[in-house]
This record gives structure tokens, sequence and C-alpha cells, in this order.
């Protein structure tokens, strides 16, 4: 058997392995090893299995990843983050749609505290929805744009999934991050224009908010985010003016969280023990994944897989736009069915030869990954972000209901990604000033 086939064999047998459920990271490592076993034999394969896992996670880089997770839990189990989507409500109450405005300014706050898409649409779920429904507004509205925002946590930093690209694509996190907040604001100005738009052509959805509310009761409130706005200016602030490195601005995030938590007498030993727990398992799921995918490049670049690949859309002679469409649809058809990371990381070892061959930015493709795999997490069948808020809301807001009110982001989200590629400026600026 040829050493392509056998590279063919292993990706379909990915394939049914990820259809039967089986754990992305274990269906990376499980096919890579056998699939070396069958090129190279069982003395390298075991070789490999010994010492990728160690090569890998000693990547320094690396470090940043449980660090921002770490610190995003301890906003999230202190309730450090509540006072955004209050303040923003307050202040926007009185727009059409003013409340669900306020959830996407409340998301994206959040999303630059966790970087986490899924963290960010449970927590605004459970602040934002219940209140929107209070109010009157339409359950798939209320819930579909809590579930969209909290796509925004893919992009603006700091984002677990552009530093895992990162790390592969061996490219500037810094960068990345740069990259991100532009691509995150563009999306965050989109989302509350379909928002004000929907409301101001059939009010119904969302009736405004009559009451007037003191000024002195809105300028007590953004008095409640400057615990949570110090900490993201502190870790982005000093990041992005060089006083410390990407890995290091972990470090700083997860310590100015547990001294922000403690000034405002939220942090106990329930709190610091969910964050440390749920820090655990989430790393440990994510770098399982990240090994596999270690190991799954350097099977498909002895099997020649990626070469093949290569040359045949040589062949077609398809240009960069071409190529990027081709892209995206596999993305999104992913996205459907698996979680990002893992979407993400079983697909670059062969997306990425082919963007270097093309010429386009790393950088600027790096986000438009991300912004494509976030999609993903507002798409039936799976849509992970429509199913965490369908069960943090329960019976107000069955999965169907959230699935259509995020039918408006969706189309928007398809007009972004072809104005990200008309004008990459919207990614590439920020990093090109540096």
């Amino acid at each position: 058997m040829s050493d392509i086939m056998i590279g063919l064999l292993g990706l379909g047998g990915l394939l049914v392995l990820i259809a039967a459920n089986v754990h992305v990271g274990i269906a990376l490592i499980l096919v890579s090893y056998l699939g070396l076993w069958a090129l190279v034999g069982e003395a390298a394969s075991w070789g490999m299995l010994q010492v990728v896992p160690f090569t890998f996670i000693s990547n320094w880089t690396l470090s940043s990843v449980p660090m921002f997770v770490l610190m995003g839990y301890v906003c999230y189990h202190a309730n450090l983050t509540r006072g955004l989507f209050d303040s923003a409500s307050l202040w926007l109450a009185r727009l059409p749609g003013g409340l669900a405005i306020a959830s996407v300014f409340g998301c994206s706050g959040f999303a630059a505290v966790t970087g986490s898409s899924v963290a960010t649409a449970a927590a605004m779920g459970k602040v934002a929805v219940p209140e929107m429904l209070r109010h009157g507004y339409n359950p798939g509205l209320a819930t579909g744009t809590v579930a969209a925002a909290g796509t925004v946590g893919a992009l603006i930093p700091p984002s677990i999934l552009l530093i895992v690209f990162g790390v592969i694509a061996q490219t500037s996190i810094t960068d990345l991050f740069l990259g991100g907040i532009g691509a995150g604001l563009v999306t965050a100005l989109a989302y509350i224009l379909v928002i004000w738009v929907r409301v101001s052509l059939k009010p119904a959805l969302a009736p405004r908010v009559t009451e007037r509310i003191p000024m002195r009761r809105k300028i007590g409130a953004l008095k409640q985010t400057l615990p949570i706005i110090l900490l993201i200016v502190g870790v982005l602030g000093g990041l992005f003016a060089g006083l410390f490195t990407a890995t290091q601005a972990g470090a700083v995030g997860a310590l100015l969280s547990f001294v922000v938590a403690g000034l405002q007498r939220a942090l106990n030993w329930q709190v610091i023990r969910s964050a440390l727990v749920e820090t655990l398992v989430t790393c440990g799921s994510l770098f399982i994944i990240t090994i596999g995918a270690s190991m799954l490049t350097r099977f498909l670049t002895l099997s020649g897989i990626g070469w093949v690949i290569s040359d045949a859309v040589t062949a077609l002679d398809a240009g960069p736009i071409l190529l990027l469409a081709g892209i995206a649809v596999v993305y999104m058809i992913l996205g459907m069915f698996l979680e990002p990371i893992g979407a993400m990381l079983i697909t670059l070892p062969i997306f990425l030869p082919l963007t270097q061959d093309a010429g386009i930015d790393p950088i600027w493709f790096g986000v438009f990954v991300a912004k494509l795999l976030e999609i993903g997490m507002i798409t039936p069948p799976v849509g992970m972000n429509v199913f965490v808020l369908s069960s943090t809301v329960g019976k107000a807001a069955p999965s169907d209901v959230v699935f259509k009110g995020v039918l408006w982001f969706f189309v928007i989200d398809i007009l972004l990604l072809a104005l990200l590629v008309a004008v990459p400026s919207i990614i590439t600026f920020l990093p090109s000033l540096g």
C-alpha cells in the first residue's frame, strides 16, 4: 500500500472516529500513531508518541493559555463582569432594542476577560436574557443576540483560538491580538446595527423602556465597571505597550483577577476552587487536542498528503479568493459538528501551506479562521453557543427559538466575511503600526 493511500485511509478513519463521537484529541492521537506505525514502523511511531507531547507542551508560549483561562474563570465565578451589562443597559435602555444592544456591549467586555465564546454566552445568558424577557423582548431576539454576541470572544483579545493559531503557525500572538481587535469591533458594530434596524422596523420585538433613569444611578453603574475595566486595561494596555509579552500577559491577568476579586470582597475558597478545577479541565482537554494535531501534522507530512493537496490546488490555478472561499466552506461545515479548536487543529496542517503559497498574510488568515470557526458556534445542527444558551435559560427559549434568533446574525456574519476579504486592512491596520 502506498504512503498516499495510508494517508487517505488515516483521514477517513479520523472522520469516522469523530462521527462516532470519540474525543477529537484521542481520535487525532490514535490515527496519527497507527498511521505512522504503518509508514515507518512501530519503534518510530512509539518514539513519536513519547517525544511529541513533551516537545509540544514545553512550548513556553502555551503557558499563557491556562493563565488567561484562569483569569476568565476567576472573573466569572467572582461575578465581576455583571456590572458591564448593568451599566450598558442603564445608558442604552431607551434606544430601540437598547437592552439587546447593551447585551452586545456586555458580551464584548466579558470576551475581553475570558477569551471564550461559550463562557461569554453562558454568563451573559444568565444576566442579560432574563432582563430582556422581563421587559417583553421577543425570546428569539433576546437569546439570538447573546448567542451571536458571544462569538466575539474568539476575536477580542485575549482569544484562546488566536493563541493556539499563533503557536501552530509560528506567528506573533500580539499581532494576532491586534488584528482581532479590528475584526471584533466591526463584528460588534454590525450586530448592533442588525438589532437597531430590526427593532426600528418591528418595534413589537423589543418594547421601549419608558422609565426615566436618574443620572446619579447611571454614574453609579459606571463605577461598578471600573474594576473589570482596570483589569482589561492593565493586561491589554501593558501587552500592547510592550511592558510584557503575550505569554507574560496571561500571568499578569491571572494575578490581577485575584487582586481585583479580593478588593471587591468577592474572592472566597469556593471561587478559587471552581476557577482552578475548571481551568484544569478546560486546559487538559485543549492540550490533548493540540498534541494530537501536532502528531497529525507529522503523519500527513510523512504520508505526502499535504503535498498532494497543495499540488492539486496549484494545478487548478485557484486564486487567493477562490482558495479562501473553499476554506470558508470547509470550516463552516466542520463548525457545525466540531468545537472550534478541534476543527482548526485538524485542518491547519493542510491549509497553512496552501495559504503561504498563495501569499496570504498569516496574521490576517488567523483572524479570518477565528471568525469562520465562531460562525460555526451558532450554526445548526450543533451550534454550541445555541445549546449552551438554551440550557441556561431553560423553557423560556428552546434551541429552535434560539436558532431562529441567530439567523439574522448568521447572515450579517457572511457579509462580514466578504468585507474582511475585500478590506483586509480591518485586520492588518493595527498590527502594521507595531
